[in-house]
């Protein structure tokens, strides 16, 4: 099964439907994850599920888990 790896080029292109900010790939769990939004959308057989209506926010416990993820950067102060 295709998967998405953190150095895709596609990765450099693709944005948030949403706010159209950048993504970051959380490989264990093959989804890219929009951390200023707390929204993560799937990537199924290698290919990014970026509809809106794709993506699912994730409770406080999850964001967690996810920003301390290795491939996720730190979440900027606001």
């Amino acid at each position: 099964m295709p998967s998405l790896s953190a150095d895709d080029p596609l990765l450099k292109i693709l944005a948030c439907p949403l706010d159209k900010g950048p993504l970051v790939l959380i490989e264990p769990d093959q989804t890219l994850y929009n951390p200023r939004l707390r929204r993560r959308y799937p990537v199924l057989d290698g290919i990014p599920q970026l509809l809106p209506s794709s993506g699912e926010q994730v409770a406080d416990e999850e964001h967690q888990r996810l920003i301390e993820a290795p491939a996720a950067p730190k979440e900027p102060a606001p």
